[in-house]
């Protein structure tokens, strides 16, 4: 059994794949064993490279830190999702000029990395005479990267949506406007959530960036707490925590994805069962009749 796109494997291409799949398993679990040998050997798990952790001021701090971290996203990740819906629609506009600004600014800030987005802001728009704070530069910097490749997904939402849904609302007499953001775009948001999300996790990790112009996040307070001399200069150790807060927050937010994306599986399946349970009644009344 196959297609144009896939050859379903045999019973020799599936044990090779296992094969395959068990020794890239073996180099992976070797190579994180020697990392913590490594580890281990250089003494970077000595109790004084840890006891940082014990201190009151050093946990608050890097609540502290982490807070700002979140901040930071959930004030990127909000602005960006509204940029991406809006040049989104722009991107679809009837009207020429619309689409061709548009465009420009989408392609334009895409094409920009991030890192390079936050200099410009927190170093240039000063020498402009625009105050600038870390905060308010890697906020931009994420909105305005993050924003222009939401807004191709978001494109990418809408093009998919059966023709029939714009259809049925200009019959209605919606306009364009109406059309696009009571309509298409909520539909394109449902459809694209697990796109969007992963865009998300990218943000939330980009604002480690943000230590470079001095934005004092979680990365910024691990480098601090590693340079101190005090605690034997626990750069490894403090890294490692960070990590650990960064691979938790970005599951949890993948978590809350795989929530809403079952629950919004039930209530289409739900809205389903109803459309075919009122058509049952309305057929069968037809026939009473």
């Amino acid at each position: 059994m196959s297609n144009v796109l896939f050859d379903v494997p045999g019973p020799k291409a599936r044990a090779r794949h296992r094969l395959y799949t068990v020794l890239g398993a073996l180099v992976i679990v070797a190579l994180l064993a020697f990392v913590i040998y490594r580890f281990a050997d250089t003494g970077q798990f000595d109790g004084r490279k840890w006891e940082w952790l014990q201190y009151t001021k050093v946990q608050e701090d890097l609540l502290t830190a982490v807070g700002w971290t979140l901040k930071a996203f959930a004030l990127a990740a909000v602005l960006a999702i509204v940029f991406g819906a809006v040049f989104a629609a722009g991107r679809l506009s009837d009207h020429a000029w619309i689409r061709g600004i548009c465009t420009f600014v989408v392609e334009f800030f895409r094409a920009i990395p991030a890192l390079i987005l936050m200099f410009l802001f927190y170093f240039g728009l000063p020498a402009l005479g625009v105050p600038m704070t870390p905060f308010l530069g890697v906020v931009l910097g994420l909105t305005l990267y993050n924003g222009s490749v939401l807004a191709e997904v978001f494109r990418a939402g809408i093009q998919s949506l059966p023709k029939g849904q714009s259809e049925a609302a200009y019959a209605l007499g919606m306009r364009k406007t109406q059309v696009m953001f009571t309509v298409l775009l909520p539909q394109a948001l449902r459809a694209m959530l697990p796109t969007i999300i992963s865009q998300l996790v990218v943000l939330l990790k980009d604002t480690a960036l943000g230590f470079i112009i001095t934005f004092q996040e979680l990365l910024y307070y691990a480098r601090y707490i590693g340079s101190q001399g005090e605690f034997g200069r626990p750069i490894v150790p403090s890294t490692i925590v960070a990590t650990v807060i960064y691979v938790t927050m970005c599951l949890l937010l993948t978590a809350l994805a795989t929530y809403l994306e079952r629950r919004n599986r039930r209530s289409k399946k739900h809205i389903d069962t109803g459309e075919k349970a009122k058509q049952v009644v309305l057929t069968n009344d037809a026939g009473s009749v």
